[in-house]
């Protein structure tokens, strides 16, 4: 909650907002011209925020990610065209905290990592290196990390599942896609499978749709 920095989200909205002529009572207009931002995150969010903030006339654009460039989630291309662009890439970069005071944010703390082994997903998890915290120097921080499950407390009162990181526990494509543990609740896209591509989570609402009617037995 300190000035300058800044949620992914909020700050693409905005954006669009001001592009599109949209009323931006919801999603005030984020200006970073002139501004040196670090962007925390390596996914196709970060990468939009990149290339928004050196469009906007940002002093400087760095991306920090904790990976490598080979395990980063972001398309290939957007990364490509964020460097065209100018944005700086820092790899193996895991933040530690964000610095700043009153009058705002000044820079992030970061420490270095290397690769290690696979985790339970496959990829290959971040070590930090002990001994190897810098300062990257920035007067605004959009935080373009991935989003986890918050399941709300009802779900236990409708016995809806979910697994130990949160998602929704659904039947795999079947008779009926996307039925819950709870024969009457449907769920599909970020919340079952993490977080993803919003013409993805509009396919499995689809999907799920077609499943709540053959459960109706339309």
């Amino acid at each position: 909650d300190m000035p300058g920095v800044i949620d992914a989200l909020p700050y693409l909205v905005g954006n669009v907002y001001r592009e599109l002529g949209h009323d931006e009572t919801d999603a005030p207009y984020i200006d970073l011209e002139g501004k040196h931002v670090v962007v925390l995150g390596g996914g196709d969010t970060g990468m939009d925020c990149n290339r928004t903030a050196i469009r906007q006339g940002a002093a400087s654009v760095t991306c920090a990610y904790r990976r490598d460039e080979e395990n980063m989630p972001g398309s290939r291309r957007e990364v490509a065209n964020s460097k065209e662009e100018g944005v700086t890439f820092l790899f193996n970069r895991q933040p530690l905290e964000i610095l700043g005071n009153e009058s705002g944010v000044t820079g992030v703390k970061v420490i270095e990592t290397k690769m290690g082994a696979p985790g339970p997903d496959g990829r290959r998890r971040p070590e930090p290196i002990e001994g190897s915290e810098t300062i990257l120097a920035a007067d605004a921080v959009v935080i373009a990390f991935g989003f986890r499950p918050d399941p709300p407390a009802w779900f236990d009162d409708f016995d809806i599942n979910t697994l130990d990181s949160g998602r929704v526990l659904v039947k795999a494509m079947g008779a009926i896609p996307f039925q819950t543990s709870n024969p009457k609740v449907f769920a599909g896209g970020d919340m079952v499978r993490g977080s993803d591509l919003v013409v993805t989570a509009v396919h499995e609402g689809r999907e799920a749709a077609k499943g709540i009617a053959r459960f109706l037995g339309v």
